[in-house]
């Protein structure tokens, strides 16, 4: 799983752009998928039956999207402005690299020389329309010759792996819970799954809503990352969670209250299985359960999240066996909602 988790998430996909990461994954599920589908939206619906038929029973939901920026104007200099797509922290865009368009062009996220900073501009993040992409043209006709306007740009950045089992990626959210998914694709399955791999949730978990309206699923579970604020700055009750304690199991978060009786299932099947578990004790962020909960007349929803510290920035960390541990819980998940009648 994890190598196929390092080729997702060199892959870009910003929001509305995820193509690249949905052909990766139709390439790697067709061989086991009994149906595959793209929707308007460009979700990407993928449905394998089981030893159990149980029809539409169980959704598992995993976005393909990443927080990026996106191309607005092109200064007479050849200078790329932009705003953001999803929820980044401008703080820790400054200096970083990017490759725009299809074309992949590199380019750096620049703000004007620190000597011509005033005082007061050193107190205050510096707002989006100060910063610019600098990808070396000379040129309005240079910088038009290689990317256009309504580009997206993605942070590029190398996997690193350190310290105990820690991961350093871009878009570790929520490429981990694509590659968790896929890697149980790949198994023989308990029961009929369908398999919702969902587009523009950095922007209102929009794709989800469709995918799941589409499917009419009984119980939903959503697999996914979640902040970790574990670091000195941090009081202890905003730490929300750890990387390297287990999957989180939440019961609430900024969008969605949890079937109460999934999320004990979820805590009986880790503490049976000596899977080490945790869950959120700061109510922050939100998924695509928030959606799918709300389709049609309702939907059991339960969600399995990895811990990832410095979300929505350009590297974000998580841990190796916590992603291992969201694999197995669902494993085992699918196999008791198998035996049962919801």
């Amino acid at each position: 799983m994890l190598n196929e988790l390092k080729a997702l998430c060199a892959l870009p996909g910003v929001s509305g752009t995820e193509d690249p990461v949905r052909d990766y994954i139709i390439q790697q599920a067709k061989p086991y998928a009994d149906s595959i589908t793209v929707d308007a939206m460009g979700n990407l619906i993928v449905f394998k039956k089981g030893a159990k038929s149980t029809g539409n029973k169980l959704i598992l939901c995993a976005h393909m999207d990443e927080v990026g920026l996106m191309v607005t104007s092109i200064t007479d200099e050849g200078y790329l402005k932009f705003d953001f797509v999803g929820g980044v922290d401008r703080r820790v865009a400054i200096g970083k690299r990017v490759l725009v368009g299809e074309k992949a062009v590199p380019g750096i996220i620049g703000i004007k020389a620190y000597h011509l900073v005033s005082r007061e501009e050193e107190k205050k993040v510096p707002k989006t329309d100060s910063l610019y992409i600098d990808i070396g043209a000379k040129d309005r006709e240079s910088a038009e010759k290689l990317v256009k306007l309504g580009d997206c740009a993605v942070f590029d950045n190398d996997w690193v792996e350190f310290g105990e089992s820690l991961v350093k990626a871009k878009a570790l959210d929520d490429r981990v819970g694509c590659a968790v998914m896929l890697a149980l694709l790949k198994e023989e399955l308990p029961m009929d799954v369908t398999f919702a791999f969902t587009v523009q949730e950095e922007v209102g978990t929009r794709g989800a809503f469709g995918a799941a309206f589409r499917v009419t699923p009984q119980v939903a579970l959503v697999l996914e990352t979640t902040t970790a604020a574990d670091i000195p700055s941090s009081a202890e009750h905003q730490q929300v969670c750890s990387p390297g304690k287990g999957p989180v199991v939440p019961f609430m978060d900024g969008g969605t209250i949890y079937d109460r009786d999934l999320f004990e299932l979820l805590r009986r099947l880790a503490e049976e299985n000596h899977i080490p578990w945790q869950t959120k004790h700061y109510v922050a962020g939100g998924t695509d359960a928030r959606a799918v909960q709300r389709t049609k007349s309702g939907v059991r929803v339960a969600g399995i999240a990895a811990a990832v510290r410095y979300l929505h920035a350009p590297s974000s960390v998580g841990c190796l066996r916590d992603f291992e541990d969201m694999l197995r819980l669902t494993r085992l998940f699918v196999a008791q909602l198998a035996g049962e009648e919801v």
